[in-house]
């Protein structure tokens, strides 16, 4: 027989509470990611916002490195850092208006590598069938541009728009 257990040792035992850090470490990055503009674009260096996100909360990268986030994203992500405002590395690519693809459907020859490159599946469309982008779903991002085979997709101005598309708001205030 084993002997009395309490349940104050069995809870001592299976604690699994997270370290005062990692929650403030969660809320700085979920701060951080809400201010990108969430294209997915990997222009950062990053597979998505939310990596890069994570890695400026760590401190291993600069927070200019989003060229669609521009100037002011350079600047909200300053202040909610703590860092210098630094002007976007070119290296990136440069700021520009908002962009969504278009194919051209005349030409579309249904190979689906546009959609496979899509990060938010803005892109509709079967194989060896035209496809189609979802304006409303498109981030911009390019990523379905390179990989067209046939050179259908264009990247055009939106229209009826902001050059940028606004912000959230962040819950501090300046």
């Amino acid at each position: 027989m084993h002997g009395p257990c309490t349940i104050g040792d069995y809870n001592v035992g299976m604690s699994v509470e997270t370290k005062p850090g990692a929650r403030a470490f969660g809320a700085l990055v979920a701060r951080i990611d809400a201010a990108l503009p969430q294209t997915q674009c990997t222009r950062c260096g990053y597979p998505a916002c939310r990596p890069y996100a994570e890695a400026i909360a760590r401190g291993e990268t600069t927070i200019n490195r989003c060229p669609p986030g521009g100037a002011e994203g350079v600047r909200v992500l300053a202040r909610i850092t703590g860092q210098p405002v630094l002007p976007l590395d070119p290296e990136c690519g440069v700021e520009s208006p908002v962009r969504i693809a278009v194919i051209d459907e005349s030409a579309c020859i249904g190979c689906t590598k546009c959609i496979q490159a899509c990060p938010v599946d803005a892109i509709v469309g079967a194989s060896k069938l035209m496809h189609t982008v979802v304006a409303d779903l498109c981030t911009g991002c390019e990523l379905c541009v390179p990989p067209c085979p046939v050179d259908c997709i264009a990247m055009v101005p939106v229209r009826g728009t902001p050059q940028r598309l606004p912000r959230p708001a962040l819950p501090c205030q300046p």
